[in-house]
């Protein structure tokens, strides 16, 4: 059966621990397109962080799956395709929730990062995922913008257990997901979303869009919030270091990012 589409996530699977794409993995996706098989990033990142891949990948003419699936990008023409934002009246019990609790909340637009003051894990925005903060007060917020992601960052057990504590409240209300970049292995991204998104969802919305058959479409990742995506696809790749909970739901098992995964799956879908 012939493969017409290729999903890839980013952190982890394609970007190193370093923020860069190998060469190897470069010029296997590059082999991918001068071939005209269609390639879609597929990440929890936001979209300032994500176009700079699209470009150095020549991906403009493909479609992406952003914010862990609350957005579908096309390039071309900026378009925005698909998007589902959290409903006003959570992102306001959610600002309130975490003011009262001393939790440190982000908020996502599709085109800025909102934080109502600096905190450790500014660093590591600015620093790997190269986005400034803009420091807003959040009242009134959900009313002003299309919040299509919250996040919290945890460093430590009391990050932790604060961030256990708004999951166990807002349960059924919104979706979590934890993501991690080999960068700092010792964090975890937990991305909040609606609880109709998800990777695997918005790939459907895509597939939709372009008419692909499901059983057509290799997904290559790495992390608990890709389990979603595997199960929507004919042929699930998980890399070398991935939990055994996303290797369990896959058929194939390539390397680490450190070691070329994709370049690795890529060339056997492929061969050269």
């Amino acid at each position: 059966m012939k493969n017409r589409l290729v999903v890839i996530d980013l952190d982890g699977t394609l970007v190193d621990r370093n923020g860069q794409i190998a060469k190897e993995d470069k010029a296997a996706v590059a082999r991918l397109v001068q071939s005209f098989v269609p390639v879609a990033l597929c990440t929890g990142r936001i979209l300032q962080t994500t176009v700079p891949f699209i470009t150095e990948l020549n991906l403009e003419a493909s479609h992406h799956i952003m914010f862990d699936g609350a957005l579908i990008y096309a390039p071309l023409g900026r378009a925005t395709l698909f998007r589902k934002p959290l409903q006003s009246d959570v992102v306001r019990e959610s600002v309130e929730y975490c003011r009262n609790e001393g939790i440190h909340l982000e908020l996502y637009s599709r085109d800025a990062f909102f934080t109502e003051c600096e905190n450790w894990s500014d660093g590591i925005h600015r620093n790997f995922f190269r986005v400034e903060p803009t420091f807003a007060v959040f009242d009134g917020i959900w009313d002003r913008e299309a919040i299509l992601k919250a996040e919290m960052v945890v460093g430590s057990p009391e990050d932790a257990q604060k961030a256990k504590g708004f999951a166990d409240h807002f349960n059924g209300r919104l979706n979590f997901s934890v993501a991690h970049t080999p960068a700092y292995p010792e964090v975890e991204f937990l991305n909040i979303t609606h609880p109709e998104v998800s990777k695997g969802a918005a790939l459907r919305h895509m597939v939709d869009m372009l008419g692909i058959y499901t059983p057509e479409i290799i997904a290559i990742g790495d992390g608990l919030n890709d389990i979603s995506l595997f199960k929507e696809v004919g042929h699930a790749v998980a890399m070398g270091d991935a939990p055994d909970e996303v290797k369990q739901v896959c058929q194939y098992i390539v390397a680490d990012v450190e070691h070329h995964g994709v370049a690795e799956a890529i060339n056997y879908f492929f061969p050269v």
